[in-house]
């Protein structure tokens, strides 16, 4: 068998040898091209804020948390929890503390309280 794929190749030489260069050259340039989408994505990075939510994603100086008027427990103002409180329900505290004394619980998917 082995015999007979030899014969067959080296009769073929030149055939082979074309179809390597196909191969290679095709390898070669999925390889290059998945490089460079790679090389793309990593230039810029940005942090987008959803509209009005600027002054509520900032930490004030004194350890601010907030609520809303109508929920339970009370967030971080980076909390993803916080950022989709509306304006008008939106309750601030200096403390969390202050937040729990006037009966909010801290919110279990915001880390850090």
């Amino acid at each position: 068998m082995f015999a007979k794929i030899n014969a067959y190749l080296s009769a073929r030489k030149e055939d082979v040898y074309v179809f390597a260069i196909i191969v290679l050259v095709a390898l070669l340039s999925f390889g290059l091209g998945r490089l460079s989408a790679l090389s793309e994505g990593q230039g810029e990075f940005r942090i987008i804020e959803p509209e009005g939510q600027a002054a509520a994603a900032v930490l004030s100086e004194g350890g601010e948390v907030v609520a809303s008027k109508n929920g339970s427990a009370y967030y971080l103002p980076f909390c993803g929890g916080a950022s989709r409180i509306k304006p008008e329900n939106l309750v601030r505290f200096e403390s969390s503390e202050a937040a729990e004394k006037a009966g909010y619980r801290p919110a279990a998917n915001c880390k850090g309280l």
